[in-house]
Parts: structure tokens; C-alpha cells; sequence
């Protein structure tokens, strides 16, 4: 085995292996999950809100297997889980969703809510209008996220998701100043604005840079709820071939460079040469010194 292996923040040693092989023999007929969620309990992986690692722990489960170092057993859903997938499958009975047009003013309509629905009866709707109407569909979300519906009186207009974010993006680096040991203890101080789509049939003007603004306001005090730790900085990658980035700008984003067009496969970067830019929007006035907090002296 490769001396020093970290997968996700743990480092697998040969005990490890052989606890992580142990545990997979133990619970073959029992599929992935539950052998995630058995090495969760024994490891005491969790988020700070209570809930276990087993997202992670699987993807920790299949770079191992990748590696030749463990074997998994079959996965029930006859593949392989991929977060580049396009996994949703429609409902039998699809909601009803008025697409009648609106149009107007911010100021002609009532005040537009924004209500978390992530683990709540409402996250179906959002997954389901996010893979009919967003141009990249829905994907797995790994990690810590939350997903938003926004509604005029009843009648939804919007989603948002946002989720963990990168480890490594230059120009966001470079614009913090932290080190590699403060970035590793601190990045998940920091949120990436995944998806934002206004419905086709929506064309209210100042929409969207009113929804960024008061998404910034609510995040933090979800995020907190939910997850048991503060946020610090927001972030988003746009596709600068298909958006200009004008609500970013409205909401007094701060545009700071442009990826590399580098993703990540199957444990590997590969160059794909569609870069975006990048825009954050600090949450505290502070966000540097807190993010550059621990590390090296």
C-alpha cells in the first residue's frame, strides 16, 4: 500500500485496511451503505450535526477499490454511484406546475420567501424542478449542503443549492493567503453556490441579485443550525460561455479570476478548457484572518 494514503481527511494505515476488510467480509449481503455506515459508527465519523459521514465514506470505500486495495460488493442499483450522474428518476405522478408567464417589477409583486427544504417534504419538488428546468439537470450533492425554493405567495419562481466547495482553486487561494494547513482546517468555512436557476417563465427584474442578497443573509444562520458550524465566505464558479455573471455583480460579488478548466474524475484531473470565473461574497468583515486561523506559524 502507498505509505502515507489519506482519502478524505482520514489516513489509512495497514490497520485500518485490514479493519475497513474485516468490516466489508462481516457485511457483504448487506450492501455498501450499510458497510458505510457500520465503519461510520466505529470511527465515530460524523458531521458536527450528528449525522454520519456515509456519503463520504463510501466515496473513501471506492477509492480504495480503485486502488485494488478492498473489493466491494455489487452495488444494488446495479452501478456505481457517481456524483456526475444524472440520477433522478421522474415521479409517477409529476407535480403541477403553473409556467404561465410572470413578468414585471420586483416592487409588483409580495415579498419573495426563501425557504430551506433540504430533509423537508418540499426537497421532491426542488430536486424535480431542478432536473427539468437547469441546464446542467441534478446531480449528486455529496457533502454538506442545503437546497432552497423560493416562492411568491405559493407559486414557486426559483432554487438554489449550496454545497462544500473545492479544495484547490488558485485564484481563490491566492486571494485568501491561507497556507495548506490552514485551508485544510478551514474549508468548510467556505460554501460554493452549486445551482441557481430562475424558472423560463419568470422574468422579474432584480430577481436574481434580491435572491443572492437574501440568500447571504439566510445561509449563514441555516448553515449554522444544520451543520453546527459558521460560514465565512461564499463562492461561485460561472460559465462565462453562457453568463455574463450580471446578478453575481449586482449583489456586490467580487469577481477574483477564473479556474483553471481542470475537474476531477475517478480520483484524477483532466484538462477540459472550459474555465469559469469566480466571484465570492465574504460573510464576515474579517474573512481572511478567520480563514487563515491555525495555520503554519
Amino acid at each position: 500500500m502507498e505509505d502515507n494514503l489519506i482519502i478524505r481527511g482520514r489516513v489509512i494505515t495497514p490497520e485500518v485496511l485490514n479493519q475497513i476488510r474485516s468490516v466489508i467480509q462481516k457485511n457483504w449481503s448487506k450492501g455498501r451503505k450499510h458497510i458505510s455506515n457500520e465503519l461510520c459508527r466505529a470511527w465515530n465519523w460524523r458531521q458536527e450535526n450528528g449525522f454520519l459521514k456515509d456519503q463520504v465514506c463510501r466515496i473513501l470505500l471506492r477509492s480504495l477499490e480503485s486502488r485494488q486495495l478492498i473489493t466491494l460488493p455489487p452495488s444494488k442499483n446495479g452501478s456505481q454511484i457517481n456524483r456526475n450522474r444524472r440520477y433522478f428518476l421522474l415521479p409517477e405522478t409529476e407535480p403541477d406546475i403553473l409556467q404561465t408567464p410572470i413578468e414585471g417589477r420586483l416592487d409588483d409583486f409580495p415579498k419573495v420567501t426563501l425557504k430551506m427544504v433540504r430533509r423537508s417534504p418540499e426537497e421532491p419538488l426542488w430536486n424535480y424542478l431542478v432536473h427539468q428546468f437547469h441546464y446542467q439537470s441534478l446531480k449528486i450533492i455529496v457533502g454538506a449542503h442545503l437546497k432552497y425554493l423560493a416562492c411568491i405567495e405559493d407559486r414557486p419562481v426559483a432554487c438554489l443549492a449550496w454545497n462544500s466547495t473545492v479544495f484547490r482553486i488558485n485564484c481563490r487561494d491566492e486571494h485568501i493567503h491561507w497556507d495548506p494547513e490552514a485551508r485544510n482546517k478551514n474549508i468548510r468555512h467556505v460554501v460554493n453556490n452549486s445551482r441557481f436557476l430562475i424558472f423560463p417563465w419568470v422574468r422579474i427584474k432584480n430577481l436574481a441579485s434580491h435572491l443572492l442578497a437574501v440568500s447571504a443573509k439566510t445561509l449563514a444562520r441555516d448553515w449554522f443550525s444544520f451543520y453546527g458550524y459558521p460560514l465565512y465566505l461564499l463562492e461561485t464558479f460561472v460559465d462565462c460561455s453562457r453568463f455574463a455573471g450580471t446578478c453575481y455583480k449586482a449583489a456586490n460579488w467580487l469577481y477574483i479570476g477564473q479556474t483553471k478548466g481542470h475537474a476531477k474524475k475517478n480520483g484524477r484531473f483532466y484538462y477540459h478548457g472550459q474555465k469559469k470565473d469566480v466571484y465570492i461574497c465574504p460573510l464576515v468583515p474579517d474573512f481572511k484572518d478567520r480563514l487563515c486561523a491555525g495555520g503554519a506559524k
